[in-house]
């Protein structure tokens, strides 16, 4: 790497620079990416050094006003916050900055406390699922409490206030989405009645919201799309190895997307050929390892993954290296069906489809449901629609039609 010239000068920040760009290339930062963050120290040294400002006085106010006076100056592209974020963590770690300060806890924080930890240790739930549920907890009491005026949110909260949200959400939300509302407000209530909060099971209590199941054929993909999905992705890169070994765990596989993200390199018994899946509520199944899935795990370890101690099996392209999130499994399938030029789907979508050719080449329903570990029979019996030839042969004719 060429030398930055700002080092060998003057300034709070010079003690720190050579240090902390070693920090980032141990985190797998490239060294074309680790100019700019130097660059962008540089730029910090020197107006500090102008204020007379020690590197001990370095806080998140003093930084956004260096980064304000940089676009003051009419400097393009200026840098937000999140770029320096990494230097204050080690400015921190050496002990030059005091730990983060953390704003004391609300009673509205300590009983969502109380409710990840009901999440997690009493109902076993997988880590999306605490997410999403904490996500929606925090967003209701916090409107609840700006409309009502209170504290926490759980106050006055009744059958009446209930039914008021409900009626609200299903007017602005599809069916779909309203069931996932209603089901994320049931085991709110249902926690906060176990806590004591609430007299009255109100999740309980809650009607479901109006559908009728079965109405619909399962959404699904052409074997010649699904090929298109997987023939996109350019295996000379490394993002195409990673991708196509993504997708191919979904479409050869059917797994799904938190299930992928879940794989760890020791869950793939590469000479029983057999796969480790990490299912919801603590699952564990061992499915057979296809031989085109092994071949793009492999072409991906070797080729594309970074060189890491994580035990995840799929990680993020850019440095530092993390496990993939399974919210972006949706971008990597979107991103493949712009490249093939077929309909935007998600990763979902792709289960589906590795059902429906199960179907067709002859599987039964009951096979399905093991190899998609679905433990509600009438789930998989949806997939009985998609077979038209066979629905054929106990069809009715209608009454008054020409054969």
């Amino acid at each position: 790497m060429g030398r930055v010239s700002w080092i060998d000068g003057d300034g709070p920040l010079v003690p720190f620079a050579r240090g902390y760009r070693k920090e980032l290339l141990r985190l797998g930062h490239p060294p074309s990416t680790v100019r700019p963050h130097m660059a962008l120290l540089g730029q910090l040294n020197r107006w500090l050094s102008a204020k007379g400002i020690s590197v001990s006085e370095l806080t998140l106010v003093v930084a956004d006003a260096f980064l304000a006076t940089r676009r003051a100056d009419g400097q393009r592209r200026v840098p937000t916050l999140a770029s320096l974020a990494r230097f204050f963590e080690y400015l921190r770690f050496r002990g030059v900055l005091p730990p983060e300060q953390q704003p004391p806890p609300t009673a509205r924080d300590e009983v969502l406390a109380r409710y990840h930890r009901h999440l997690v240790h009493d109902r076993g739930l997988s880590r999306t699922t605490v997410l999403r549920y904490e996500r929606f907890a925090r967003r209701f009491l916090a409107q609840r409490s700006s409309r009502t005026g209170v504290d926490i949110g759980t106050e006055g909260l009744n059958s009446t206030a209930v039914s008021s949200y409900m009626l609200e959400a299903g007017s602005r939300l599809v069916v779909e989405s309203a069931k996932r509302e209603a089901a994320d407000l049931r085991a709110l209530l249902r926690f906060l009645y176990l806590e004591g909060s609430l007299a009255t099971d109100l999740g309980s209590a809650m009607p479901p919201v109006a559908t009728w199941r079965g109405t619909r054929l399962p959404p699904t993909m052409s074997t010649a799309e699904v090929d298109s999905l997987l023939a996109s992705c350019d295996r000379s890169t490394k993002s195409g190895r990673r991708d196509y070994a993504v997708l191919t765990l979904l479409a050869r596989l059917g797994l799904r997307s938190c299930e992928v993200a879940a794989v760890r390199l020791g869950d793939v018994n590469w000479r029983a050929g057999e796969i480790l899946v990490r299912g919801k509520a603590g699952r564990r199944d061992h499915l057979p390892l296809p031989v085109e899935v092994g071949e793009a795990l492999v072409d991906y370890l070797k080729h594309g993954r970074p060189l890491c101690e994580l035990p995840q099996l799929i990680l993020t392209l850019y440095a530092p290296p993390r496990p993939i999130h399974p919210s972006s499994m949706a971008s990597l399938v979107y991103r493949a069906c712009r490249r093939a030029g077929v309909a935007r789907v998600g990763g979902h979508r792709l289960r589906h489809a590795f059902a429906t050719q199960m179907l067709r080449r002859g599987a039964d329903l009951l096979e399905i449901a093991q190899v998609l570990r679905q433990s509600d029979p009438g789930t998989t019996s949806g997939y009985a629609k998609v077979d038209r030839g066979a629905l054929r042969t106990v069809a009715h004719p209608w009454p008054g039609a020409t054969p």
